[in-house]
């Protein structure tokens, strides 16, 4: 139970003492936009990466090498804690904006933060408002913003090395953006806390980026099977990197 409270007082406590940074972000934007959003970025990176620390996350990475660090991309991936975020977000090397549920929106400060750094809220009982988010996404790859999305739609609590069907929606962010996809597998990361809530528990996790998929190479048959298909290599990926574990 340490850690767990460890972590609130963390996140509690940075949500309350930031209130004076994000009024000096708002200054700095004024006059240097990008020094304010970069700042941001590396604020909450830093954040995450003392959270993982008291958790006693042992993070093992593969692959790192095959995200492009000079154009943005469309993150997709399996996911099944809320660890998911703090684990990944720490290692995009430029701006990125993670696509939430809706009901993050309604968390003080937290959103404030996460509207700051291009999250962007989907409500998935409304079809016009996901295709509105959905097309702001695509805006922002375009103006040079990675985005992260999990397709399955909510985290899997279901059997180990399970994924939910991913929805291929999803993929309209690269499609239309021409950006590329890069599929980023975990391993364990419900461990850490979900199966024994509310503890924190130490906990070693895998994190594979699977090579850039793009879009304009693919053909036609391709193209329809492309939520499949990357279905597929987060599947066969956290599979074969079970045995590292």
């Amino acid at each position: 139970m340490i850690r767990f409270i460890l972590c609130v007082i963390v996140v509690v406590g940075f949500l309350i003492l930031s209130i004076p940074i994000l009024f000096v972000e708002w200054i700095i934007g004024k006059f240097n936009p990008m020094a304010k959003e970069i700042s941001s970025l590396r604020i909450v990176q830093a954040v995450f990466r003392f959270i993982l620390w008291i958790s006693g996350v042992k993070l093992t990475v593969i692959g790192e090498e095959n995200v492009p660090t000079d154009v943005p991309v469309l993150y997709i991936g399996n996911h099944r804690s809320f660890f998911d975020v703090p684990i990944t977000y720490p290692r995009c090397p430029i701006r990125t904006g993670y696509i939430a549920k809706k009901e993050m929106e309604k968390v003080p400060l937290l959103s404030t933060w996460m509207k700051r750094l291009h999250c962007l809220f989907l409500d998935r009982n409304d079809l016009k408002q996901g295709l509105k988010t959905i097309l702001t996404a695509i805006e922002k790859v375009k103006s040079g913003i990675s985005i992260c999305i999990f397709p399955e739609g909510t985290r899997n609590t279901g059997e180990e090395l399970s994924v939910l069907p991913f929805h291929s929606g999803s993929f309209k962010i690269a499609e239309k953006s021409g950006c590329p996809i890069v599929p980023i597998s975990m391993n364990n990361t419900i461990s850490i806390f979900e199966k024994q809530f509310p503890r924190i528990k130490k906990t070693h996790v895998i994190i594979e980026y699977g090579k850039p998929i793009y879009v304009k190479d693919l053909d036609r048959e391709q193209k329809k099977q492309l939520s499949q298909n990357c279905q597929k290599i987060i599947e066969d990926t956290i599979k074969k990197n079970q045995a590292l574990l």
